[in-house]
């Protein structure tokens, strides 16, 4: 199974190194992606059904990963909501988890924990449905 993914990351070669490396080895497929806070909460809340796993950077170029997390409370339970960052410290982390983040993630270190974060969701899943990629959701 595949985990319809959503990407918040506002430099476009790290945007594109992420997607190009996690949809090699772990079961994911971009369906959408936003370079700020606002395009991302916009694209959550419009495409809520969509998604099954939403990867938040912290610092963005405009708002922060803080106010997608803090949007990303209500979602449904079997939706997930992970943090990839350069600055994961111990303050960071908590405050992520206080929001609601179900894992915190360091770019340059946890990316084989962040695949194995990925592969066990997905196989909780296994056997549901997965909904359709929605039409021209990756821009």
């Amino acid at each position: 199974m595949l985990l319809s993914t959503f990407l918040v990351e506002d430099k476009a070669e790290i945007r594109d190194t992420v997607v190009e490396a996690m949809e090699e080895i772990a079961p994911l497929r971009f369906i959408g992606h936003a370079a700020g806070e606002t395009a991302a909460r916009q694209w959550l809340r419009a495409c809520n059904d969509d998604w099954q796993l939403a990867i938040v950077d912290l610092f963005l170029t405009e708002g922060s990963g803080f106010g997608v997390l803090r949007d990303c409370q209500s979602r449904k339970p079997s939706q997930k909501v992970v943090v990839l960052t350069s600055y994961k410290h111990q303050n960071i982390t908590d405050r992520c988890l206080q929001l609601g983040a179900d894992k915190v993630f360091d770019k340059s270190a946890d990316l084989e924990e962040l695949v194995a974060f990925c592969k066990e969701y997905a196989a909780s899943l296994d056997g549901q449905l997965l909904p359709p990629a929605p039409a021209g959701t990756l821009h």
